[in-house]
Parts: structure tokens; sequence; C-alpha cells
């Protein structure tokens, strides 16, 4: 368990295509906080580097570290595991640092349990059909079905944050969204909903 700290604890969420990678990347450069790296199953891709984007390993060694309590949190998203070790998250918080977790929604309610405190933001499209554009647009070579599920779980989520994220930032003007994570971050001390 995360002892309290005067590090803040930082959630940000988003369907799949939203932008919210861009902007953490953006927040943590300006910022200086530490984006926490998770580790998933899936496979690498041709632009990612291990260590960067994610921690990437075996299904045997993901459900090893469940065994052993690696993991803050961790889900099965379409069919690969996700998680956020404790590693990436505790060492900063106790140096005071600002950490930012990017999860899914379903991560996001595993964390508030533990962190009420936590800061949760949820980057929002500026449309439905914008975010069906950008997530056609990514070239992630996709069957039909496996990208109809990306959207149809991106409206679930949509509809979820609702209920558990105090900020919600619309991506319509990328800058303005990168300003607007940053104030809500420095202007909070942490988060009651």
């Amino acid at each position: 368990m995360i002892e309290r700290t005067q590090g803040k604890l930082v959630v940000i969420s988003g369907p799949s295509s939203v932008g919210k990678s861009t902007i953490c990347r953006a927040v943590v450069e300006r910022t200086g906080a530490h984006l926490s790296v998770s580790t998933t199953t899936r496979p690498k891709g041709p632009r990612e580097e291990d260590g960067r984007e994610y921690h990437f390993v075996s299904r045997e060694a993901f459900e090893e570290g469940i065994r052993n309590d690696a993991f803050l949190e961790y889900a099965e998203v379409f069919g690969n595991y996700y998680g956020t070790p404790h590693s990436e998250v505790d060492a900063p918080l106790r140096e005071g640092k600002t950490v930012i977790l990017e999860i899914d929604v379903q991560g996001a309610r595993k964390i508030k349990l533990i962190r009420p405190d936590v800061i949760m933001i949820f980057i929002l499209p500026p449309t439905p059909k914008d975010l069906s554009d950008r997530m056609t647009g990514r070239g992630r070579g996709e069957d039909e079905k496996t990208a109809a599920l990306r959207l149809n779980t991106a409206s679930r989520e949509i509809a979820a944050a609702w209920q558990y994220y105090k900020h919600m930032v619309i991506n319509a003007d990328l800058e303005q969204a990168i300003r607007e994570v940053i104030d809500i971050i420095q202007g909070h001390s942490g988060d009651s909903k």
C-alpha cells in the first residue's frame, strides 16, 4: 500500500486515439512529473520501445507478477494484461513527485479505491465522429471487428467517466488541452470526487 506523501498521484484516462499519450508526455516535459510506465502482455508495436511506451512481458511473467503482488492495479483489456507496477509509483511519490498514470477506466477505479485523493482527469474527443476518424487514421491494421470493438469500448468508457472522474478535458486543441491538464494538476492537493 502507498503511504501518504507530498507527491500527487494523477490518473489520466481516455479512449484509444484521443491523444492522452501526447498530452501525458507534454505534461511530463513541462512540469517534471514522473510518467509511470505500465506493463503489458500485448505485442510491441514497430515504433515502440520496451521501457518507454510499456514494459513488454510474456503472459506468464505478468501472471507471476500478479501472484507476487507486483501491481498497484491491473486489468485484462482486449485479451492482454495491462498493469501499473508498484515500482513505477511508490518511490517517486515518496520523493514528493507528481506521478502520472495513463490507464483505462477499469484501472482508474481500482486506484481511486486505494488512493481517494487521486486527481482523476479524463480526456474526451471533440465529437464521437472525431474519435472514430482518429481511430481509423491510426493505422493499427486492425480488422473491422476489432475496430468496432474499440469504438464500442470507447463509448462505454466515456459514459463511465462521467461517474468517476472529476475533471473532463476536451482535446479539440492540443495545446489548450495540455494547459488545462497542467492547471488541474497544479491547482489541486487531491481529488474529492
